[in-house]
C-alpha cells in the first residue's frame, strides 16, 4: 500500500469511527430531531443572516430540499424567518427558542467530544497543525476544480 493510499484509508476510517461514537450520544441526547434538522440548526447558530443558498451550499444539499426543510422547521417552531429592509426579497432565518436549545445541547456535546479527544490534539503543534490544514486546503481545492470539470452540482 502507498503512502498516499494509507492517508486516505487512515483518514477514512478514522473519520468514520468519529461518526459512528458521536452519532450515538448525538441520537440519545437529540432524539426527535433529525439529523438534518440539527445540522440547519447549527448552521443557523453559527451564521451571520443564513438563508437557504449560504445553507445548501454549506450543507451539500440543494436549495429545494433546504426549503422544504425550513418549511417543517418553521412549523415545528424551531426556526423563524425574517427580511431585512434592504433586500425584501431574501428570507432569512433564526432560531427560535426551541432551535436555540438545541443548538446549545448540540454545541454542549461537541465540547465532551473535544474534551474526549484532548490527549490526542494537545500534543500536536502549530507547525504540525498548518501543514495538515494545507494539504486539506490543497486536496479541497483540486476535489472543487474536479466537481466543476465534471459538471457535478452540489446544490
Amino acid at each position: 500500500m502507498s503512502k498516499r493510499e494509507e492517508v486516505l484509508d487512515g483518514y477514512s476510517a478514522v473519520f468514520n469511527k468519529l461518526a459512528w461514537l458521536n452519532k450515538v450520544k448525538m441520537e440519545q441526547a437529540l432524539s426527535g430531531y433529525t439529523a438534518s434538522e440539527v445540522h440547519c440548526i447549527e448552521f443557523i447558530g453559527k451564521n451571520e443572516d443564513p438563508n437557504v443558498t449560504k445553507m445548501a451550499e454549506s450543507l451539500y444539499m440543494t436549495r429545494g430540499a433546504i426549503s422544504k426543510l425550513t418549511k417543517k422547521m418553521l412549523k415545528k417552531q424551531y426556526i423563524e424567518s425574517y427580511r431585512k429592509a434592504e433586500n425584501k426579497k431574501e428570507i432569512y432565518f433564526s432560531l427560535a427558542e426551541e432551535g436555540k436549545q438545541v443548538f446549545e445541547l448540540h454545541e454542549k456535546l461537541h465540547e465532551e467530544f473535544t474534551e474526549r479527544d484532548k490527549e490526542v490534539f494537545d500534543p500536536i503543534t502549530d507547525e504540525q497543525y498548518e501543514g495538515f490544514l494545507k494539504f486539506l486546503q490543497r486536496y479541497d481545492q483540486h476535489l472543487n476544480r474536479e466537481i466543476k470539470e465534471q459538471g457535478i452540482k452540489i446544490n
